[in-house]
Order: C-alpha cells, then structure tokens, then sequence
C-alpha cells in the first residue's frame, strides 16, 4: 500500500529554501540591472573631468581631533607649535556627480624634492603623497605641474583676515565662514563654496574651480555642506 505523500515536511522546509534562494536571485538580479548612474562613463581617465575642488582645513580643528585620538605624534608637523589656520587638504578632480580616484595604478612615483616644495601650504608629508596619488594622477598631469597648479588655485583664494590670526576659540555659523569668503572674494558666489564640520568643529572651506581656476557653480558639493547652525573654530597654535 502506497504510504501519504509528506506534504507537511516539504512545505515547511523545501519552500522555505526555495523562498530564500528566490530572494537572493531577485536581489542579485536588482544589482545586476541598477543604472550605474553613480559612476560617470569616463570614471578614472586622468584628465577626464569636469572641474576642481580647493579643499582648505582649519588646521587647529584636525590637531585636536588628531590630540583626541591619541594620533597627534604623527601629525607632528601640522601639529607642532606652528600656528597655522587654513592649509591646503587637496585640489580634487571632480565629475558633475562623484569624482574619480587612484587613476594610475601603481602611480608614479612622487619625488622628493616636488613634497618638500609643498610644505608651506599643505604642511605634512604624508598628505602630500596621499594626494598625489588619490588625485593628482586623475589631473592628467605630472606631479611638478600637479602641484604647481596647487598652489595657483590657493593663491587665487583670498582667506578672510579675521581668520589668519585667530588667538581664541570662535563659535559661528557656517553661513557667516562662507559669507566671509564671498566677500574677500570678488566672483566666488554662494553655490561654489561648501563649509563642511564634524559634530561640533569646523573642518574644511571647500571651494569649485573650472580648470582653468576660475571659480565656478557645484550643486553636488554644496549639497554636502555643514548643516548645523554653529560650529566652533578652535584657536591656532601658538596663539
């Protein structure tokens, strides 16, 4: 005699595993079809972009944090009695949406001598190298030009004399920093700067350049900017 088919047992465990391998073929075939409208189709050609980044830090704010991670024997030359206030993170090749990075793999090397040339703006070694490699091989240039285009954008910025010798802490909008930049900078408007801030500090002015380091509009960094209605600017070294 025949024995009852174990309908019972194959509902609960064969359909469950079909249900769960169903899932994970949906979900594969979801990524497989999403635009990848994140990644422009030039992504990480060198010289294939759009318009630059002039990112400035407020030095003091990257020591105390570098202080309160225990990591400010690494920053020693920021980080020391120097007092400086804004310094050159980096000037990023950017697509109008995302950017691309480490466009020569391995990347040439950086000499020497090109780093220490750099020390005045951009005051630690290691900085210096990272972005050479993270963005300067996306410039489409060597590193010599790389890095003299560097110091062209920053000297095509004027920073704000309230902020060249700040001695005490100062709490301000991040509206009034870029308010104050606009106004020492004849032509930057309001939709090419971004401030940018971590929980309490200011961290960085980030400001649009066309290639040719005029400056010019960047909705999607501007997006990004300090949302909080106060950051803290803490004082520089030595002040």
């Amino acid at each position: 005699m025949l024995q009852p088919f174990p309908t019972e047992r194959i509902s609960r465990s064969s359909i469950a595993s079909f249900l769960a391998t169903w899932g994970l073929l949906t979900l594969a075939l979801a990524f497989a079809a999403a635009p990848a409208s994140a990644q422009d189709s030039r992504q990480n050609a060198p010289g294939e972009f759009d318009y630059y980044v002039l990112s400035l830090s407020w030095s003091p704010s990257f020591c105390e944090e570098a202080s309160e991670r225990g990591n400010e024997g690494r920053s020693r030359a920021q980080c020391g009695e120097r007092p400086f206030s804004f310094v050159v993170h980096g000037l990023w090749p950017q697509y109008e949406h995302g950017f691309p990075e480490y466009c020569q793999r391995p990347p040439p090397r950086l000499d020497r001598n090109i780093m220490s040339s750099m020390l005045d703006l951009m005051p630690a070694p290691g900085l210096i190298f990272n972005e050479w490699d993270k963005h300067g091989t996306c410039s489409g240039m060597g590193p010599r030009a790389y890095f003299e285009t560097i110091r062209k954008a920053r000297a095509a910025v004027k920073i704000p004399p309230e902020y060249l010798e700040l001695s005490e802490p100062k709490t301000v909008p991040p509206a009034e920093i870029e308010d104050a930049f606009i106004k020492a900078n004849p032509g930057l408007s309001a939709s090419a700067i971004a401030v940018t801030c971590d929980r309490t500090r200011l961290s960085e002015v980030r400001i649009c350049m066309s290639k040719d380091l005029q400056f010019q509009p960047c909705d999607e960094i501007d997006r990004r900017a300090c949302r909080r209605d106060q950051v803290v600017m803490p004082p520089m070294r030595g002040g």
